[in-house]
Order: structure tokens, then sequence, then C-alpha cells
């Protein structure tokens, strides 16, 4: 077995968690900037104003980039540092960074992929209401114009928004994420319908550009059968797609199907319509018609899952993980099962090809004395997971495009700040030292092999 010709294999980053220059070159405040300083809201105080300093060095890390042989790399751009007003002038020194940036993969032979939104909104945008603000849907496509006139001619794969839920959920239901919001339910329902115009907006922009392909980055709990009963799969289906709950009751915004069904089916899920009138916004057809435009691809990232099966009664059991179950240095579960479950489960329901978009594990990574970094257990995860991918990228109709570790280094890692550690290199958060872990070489020798050798 193994994953195809034209697989994409490659590592993925975020603007704010790597890039640092915070006040630079005409750069102005994202939302991230601002509630990174607000007191209590990041672990031991830290923020990303350096950052990884990526955008200092640059050419360093587009030189390992290419030593990991990866043919693609997906980051995403700072809104802020493009457009430091979130609309009109063009910062032409940030933008700037990114023609490097995009030449400089090309010249190594790395594809681009773009993330135009990883949660670092222009706080000046945010000012003026950010996703409580309808405008948030023109606001967007003009930056979305300008990423098109700068990079198109070169980029051609992109990606809209980052984790909807991920951003609604931790940033305007939770306040654990910037803007630091606890909405009603009333203001997340207005602000999910206008995320997924802003994106429609963009959609369709980048489609224009010749030859793109254009899709989304979702994640949501992934749920896989117990067994490979049918009766089981229809639970795991019926799981993943449902509303999900938490102890205050229905989360709108935290399930897969809160984005998806809107997008490709251009109508909101059936639970949708069982929130009060009064509390959900004002929908019009043009709205969905906006919404659902096109798609080329979805994007998975993955972490953990579930595990349930279907009752004698009908109903359907999650299973309780055994004591003592591998865990992440995050205390999610390790479910390398669901990398084989879930694109099936996605392809079945959307019916477009599958990117993995992040996949990876935190570890408490340490320099040995031997100058080395020896992440074994990273490795054994990658081995896990990849292995049931590929099973999944031979099954009859399959169409997985593509893989994605999070992250090609450690990083700023949101409210966590620099504790966990995501990366295939080791930074020295002090000295800013890159020292590729023994799992940068494993997955080395995985890309050269196609995969083969899992």
């Amino acid at each position: 077995m193994n994953f195809g010709k034209d697989f994409y294999w490659g590592t993925a980053t975020a603007s704010y968690q790597i890039e640092g220059g915070r006040c630079e070159d005409g750069k102005s405040d994202s939302i991230w900037d601002t509630f990174a300083h607000k007191s209590g809201a990041i672990e031991r105080g830290e923020t990303g104003d350096v950052a990884c300093d990526h955008y200092h060095r640059l050419d360093e890390d587009l030189d390992l980039l290419k030593e990991l042989g990866g043919n693609a790399y997906r980051f995403s751009l700072s809104w802020s540092r493009i457009l430091p007003n979130g609309t009109g002038k063009i910062n032409e020194k940030g933008t700037d960074f990114y023609n490097r940036l995009i030449d400089g993969l090309l010249e190594r032979n790395i594809t681009p992929f773009m993330t135009l939104y990883h949660w670092d909104l222009p706080q000046v945008l945010q000012n003026r209401g950010g996703f409580l603000n309808r405008e948030i849907a023109d606001w967007f496509a003009e930056y979305a114009e300008v990423v098109k006139k700068l990079y198109g001619d070169r980029v051609k794969h992109y990606f809209t928004i980052n984790e909807p839920q991920t951003m609604l959920g931790c940033g305007y239901r939770e306040g654990v994420h910037a803007p630091g919001l606890a909405l009603s339910l009333r203001e997340l329902l207005l602000a999910m319908h206008n995320l997924l115009l802003a994106h429609g907006n963009a959609a369709k922009v980048l489609k224009t550009i010749p030859g793109s392909e254009v899709g989304y980055a979702s994640c949501g709990m992934l749920y896989a059968p117990a067994s490979d009963k049918k009766e089981d799969f229809e639970a795991a289906y019926e799981r993943t797609f449902a509303c999900r709950q938490d102890w205050r009751g229905k989360d709108p915004v935290g399930s897969i199907s809160s984005y998806a069904d809107p997008i490709f089916f251009g109508k909101y899920s059936d639970w949708w319509y069982e929130f009060p009138e009064e509390f959900r916004p004002e929908v019009t057809e043009s709205d969905m018609k906006l919404i659902s435009t096109p798609l080329d691809f979805f994007a998975l990232n993955m972490y953990d899952g579930r595990f349930v099966r279907r009752c004698d009664d009908g109903n359907i059991e999650e299973l309780p993980f055994k004591a003592g179950a591998q865990k992440t240095q995050m205390n999610w579960e390790v479910t390398p099962e669901v990398l084989y479950w879930a694109p099936l489960i996605l392809q079945k329901r959307y019916k477009k090809k599958i990117y993995i978009g992040e996949n990876g594990i935190a570890c408490s990574d340490f320099v040995f004395l031997d100058g080395k970094i020896h992440d074994t257990y990273r490795q054994e995860y990658i081995k896990m997971h990849l292995r049931s991918l590929c099973r999944a990228a031979n099954e009859k109709d399959s169409k997985i495009a593509g893989y994605f570790h999070w992250s090609f280094m450690d990083n700023f890692e949101w409210s966590f700040g620099y504790r966990p550690r995501f990366g295939l290199v080791h930074v020295d958060f002090e000295t800013l030292k890159r020292t590729p872990k023994d799992s940068f070489y494993y997955y080395q020798d995985i890309i050269k092999t196609n995969g083969e050798n899992l």
C-alpha cells in the first residue's frame, strides 16, 4: 500500500504562532497581539511578540523545509501585516515578506498551501464588531482580492479559514482565545453566520484564480465505529454530524456539520432550526448561495476522537477509554484508528477529496546531553496515524490528497504559551536556535518512500 504518486507531504504553521515581528514594517496589532498582553490570558504571561522570529529567520527556516523533503508547506497570512487598517491601503513591506516566502518555497520545489485566516483578525476590525458585524464578509472579500492580486500568479492552493469550531468556540464562547468573549446564544449564531458569509465571499474570489483549488480546514469531534459492523459505522456517522453537546446544552459552533452542511449543501443542519427563531439571525436565499460557493476539497485537522457502537435498543453508546489509555501532553487521547475512519465518513457525506490539514502530538521534548532531541513518542504517533491514513487512502474511491504534520517547528501554542512542543524542529525560545528532532528525520524517510516504509 502507498499514498499514490500525486500525494502532498508537508507540515503546517500559523502566522501568529511563529512570525514575531509584532510592530515591525507597518504591521498593526491583531486580536492575538491584544489578547496575549491581557493579564492572565496566557500561561506565564507569554506572548507571540517574538514567537519563533520566523519573520527574521525566513531563509534558515526555508532551508530546513527543503532538508525535510516535503513537497508542500501550509502556512497562514497575517491579515494585519498585509492590511494594517483591515481594509484600504496595502502595506508593501508586509506583503514583501510573503512574496519572499512564496518565492523561496517555489525555488526549493515546495508547493505553497496558503491559509487566509488562522484566527488573527486585525484589532481595528474587532473594534468595529469583528464577526458580530455582517460587514466582515465584505472586509474578508477585500482581503481575498488583495491576496489574489499579490499572490495568485504563484499560489494555487487556498484554505479560507482554519478551524471555525475552535475560533468561535474558544474565542467567542469560552473566552480562552482571542478576542476573549463569552457570547450569548443569539450572538454566537450571528457570528457563525457572518463567518460563513465571509468564507463564501473569499471562496468566490479565490475561485477566479486560474488553476486554483479552494477549501477550508475543519475540526470538531470525530467518532469512529467500535467494530466493522455496518450498524456501528452508521452510529459513528450519525454522531459525527450531530450537534455537539456539553454541560451547557447544545453547542451550535462546535460540530463539523455546523459549517460543512451550509458550505456543501447550501442549508443549515436540521438541528439549527431547533434553536428558537428569535435567536437565529436572518438568513436569505442569497446568503446560502454565497456560503455554498463550490469548493474543491475538505481539509480535516485531526488530533483525537471517540469510539461508538449501536446498542440493541437503537441508541448510540460512546465507549469509555481504558484506565491508563495513552494521552498526549495536551491531555488528548491517542486514537490513530480515527484517521482511517474519519476520511471515509467525511467523503461519504460531502463527496470531496480530503487533505489532513493538521495532525500531530505535543510532547515534553528537551535537548539531551548529546545535543539531540530523541522524541520517540512522536515517531510512534506519526507511524500509527499514517498507517491508518494509508489504509484509508487505499480504499475504493478514496480521495486523500495530502497530509500536513503539525507542526513544522515548536511555536507559541495559544493560551498554553510555549509549554507544549508540537514541532519536528526544536526551538530554544531564548536563543531561537533551531534543532531538528529525531522525528524530523523519521518523517523525512517516510516522505522519501511515499509512505511505503511505514
